[in-house]
């Protein structure tokens, strides 16, 4: 392939609005163009990735049994509102009508296209287990498309899904398939956690998200050398240690114009852990109080989980008003009525604590639970947060790290089945719900994460195994006969290895030639000129290596390095 044939538009600075590293990088290097908010043209070069990155994902799928099949991008609303998700699913959620006014979607994932496929064709235990997998183009409008392709309103995923009998089987068959995404992960070149992760939309008992370790990663993963992970969603938070204080009379304290936890603190001389901040929330408009520890955060996320609602917002402050007969800053507890009060494992240790009078510019001191106040339920609904101990081995202080999510896998159960009346048949002749499992890829986020977690100051460094070329073959003047001669030479016995090689035929200066070759990332620059030739040599740089590092070998000596390089991958 010659670099003059192909459509390979490098710019030498990226446009103002490419807000990362891969959004900048993969703009510069010709591989994407930006065709209006989050969505994007792939180029040449960017369509080998994908192509690449496909070709892993489909070996790992059909290793571990799937069957490819190729769904519609347009679902209809029957299906959706099946399973109840078209009311809730939010406004990511691409609408449509069409000639006869009914109802559509894009596809934003899967469940209920593939669910009802296989209810239409699956009735026995016979045909069970089964997974199917495909890939497709996925639709999300994002309120605030970023990050190039990592964050799109269009993107390519593949999405997988299996079929059970029981949960037993979904279990060890979801083994098989963490698995297969920790191979795809180890191919892309990446380093990577996998960690306990929240259902989110997609709903389902447990599930796992692969992490890419990247200070630029939108979110946030906790860690222990024991083995655990979560994203800060999800992970578990253990009780406080209980205080060895002894209770004392509760007292009510005059607080002028002061309501933050900070504040009340430094007012009333006393640790920010030793305040319970009482916050209103509506769970599906219901109004609800949520008790934490002053240092502590809610997390909505579990908060909702644990409520099984659809939506958990923060109360308006007519709503605060309405409940606590108090402006915001002053809820507590104590005497707090008519409202459903949830409290976090982080206060049953607080033994005299502060918390709002429900009454404004007061507070109240010493209050302790049990005693002083109840709740009506009592759980893990905070964020993890620095000095926090691991939950599996209760012995470590976790370990933070930023992360870009690249893979999700799923235990639905029968979420969607029980929903879509997916049955079969079993031993007995009676009918039982198919047991589920879902498993999403990001295929074109794949590229850009790892754009993030392999880059320098002159490009993207891409792994053998994921790259729009292998070699780059450079000659500093193809006019030249002995040069070319050399430069085909080389291409000829390479490509008979089944090595992607670029020439870079172009008549520019060797020094622009260089720039877009590490621009671009390809992992092995083979310089072919005059000088060298003369002296029966060629220029071998391997692109992670530093800049000066060169090898200068014969033409055979540069082909089998690079043969043996590949033969041993």
């Amino acid at each position: 392939m010659f670099f003059s044939k192909m459509l390979i538009p490098t710019l030498r600075e990226a446009p103002s609005d490419a807000d990362n590293v891969s959004a900048k990088l993969m703009i510069r290097a010709g591989m994407i163009r930006k065709l209006g908010s989050g969505l994007y043209e792939i180029l040449p070069l960017g369509l080998r990735l994908l192509r690449k990155v496909e070709k892993i994902i489909r070996e790992e799928m059909n290793k571990a049994g799937g069957q490819e099949i190729s769904l519609p991008l347009i679902f209809p609303k029957d299906l959706w509102v099946e399973t109840g998700r078209w009311d809730v699913y939010g406004k990511e959620l691409f609408r449509l009508k069409d000639r006869k006014m009914a109802e559509f979607c894009l596809a934003p994932t899967a469940e209920e296209a593939i669910t009802d496929l296989v209810r239409k064709n699956i009735n026995s235990y016979k045909n069970l287990p089964l997974m199917l997998y495909q890939f497709g183009t996925k639709f999300r409008d994002e309120i605030r498309p970023r990050f190039g392709v990592m964050r799109s309103r269009e993107f390519l995923m593949k999405d997988a899904y299996s079929f059970h009998t029981d949960e037993a089987d979904l279990e060890k068959y979801y083994k098989v398939m963490v698995d297969a995404y920790t191979n795809i992960c180890k191919r892309c070149g990446f380093n990577f956690r996998i960690v306990e992760a929240a259902s989110g939309a997609i709903g389902g008992s447990f599930s796992h998200e692969f992490m890419i370790l990247a200070d630029t990663g939108e979110e946030e993963i906790v860690w222990c050398n024991c083995g655990y992970g979560a994203n800060s969603e999800k992970a578990q938070c253990l009780e406080y240690e209980n205080s060895k204080e002894n209770p004392a009379d509760m007292e009510e304290v005059f607080t002028p114009d002061i309501g933050s936890v900070e504040d009340v603190a430094k007012f009333l001389k006393e640790s920010p852990d030793k305040i319970i901040k009482t916050l209103i929330y509506t769970a599906d408009s219901k109004p609800i109080a949520v008790l934490v520890r002053g240092g502590c955060e809610i997390n909505t996320v579990k908060l909702q989980t644990l409520l099984g609602a659809n939506e958990v917002l923060l109360a308006d402050e007519k709503t605060v008003i309405s409940v606590t007969n108090s402006p915001v800053g002053f809820a507590g507890p104590v005497n707090l009525k008519n409202i459903q009060i949830i409290a976090d494992l982080s206060v049953l240790s607080i033994i005299n604590a502060v918390v709002g009078a429900n009454k404004k510019d007061f507070h109240l001191k010493n209050v302790n639970f049990k005693r002083d106040f109840n709740a009506d339920i009592i759980a893990d609904i905070r964020n993890v947060k620095e000095g926090d101990i691991c939950p599996r081995c209760k012995k470590e202080k976790l370990k933070f790290s930023r992360g870009i999510e690249i893979g999700h896998t799923f235990k639905l159960g029968d979420k969607y089945s029980k929903s879509m009346n997916a049955v079969y048949l079993d031993t007995d002749g009676k009918e039982k719900f198919i047991i589920m499992g879902c498993y999403g890829i990001g295929v074109t986020r794949i590229l850009a994460a790892i754009i993030e977690q392999s880059h320098d100051e002159n490009g993207i460094i891409w792994t053998d195994t994921v790259t729009p070329f292998e070699v780059v073959i450079v000659p500093i003047n193809y006019e030249d006969t002995k040069t070319k001669e050399s430069v085909d030479k080389i291409y000829k016995e390479l490509k008979s290895f089944d090595i992607d090689v670029l020439i870079d035929d172009r008549a520019e200066r060797a020094g622009i030639k260089f720039k877009d070759a590490d621009l671009i990332g390809i992992p092995y620059r083979i310089t072919v000129g005059e000088k060298n030739l003369a002296l029966g040599k060629v220029e071998l740089k391997f692109r992670k290596d530093a800049k000066d590092k060169v090898k200068f070998l014969s033409l055979q000596e540069t082909v089998d390095e690079i043969k043996s390089v590949f033969k041993q991958k």
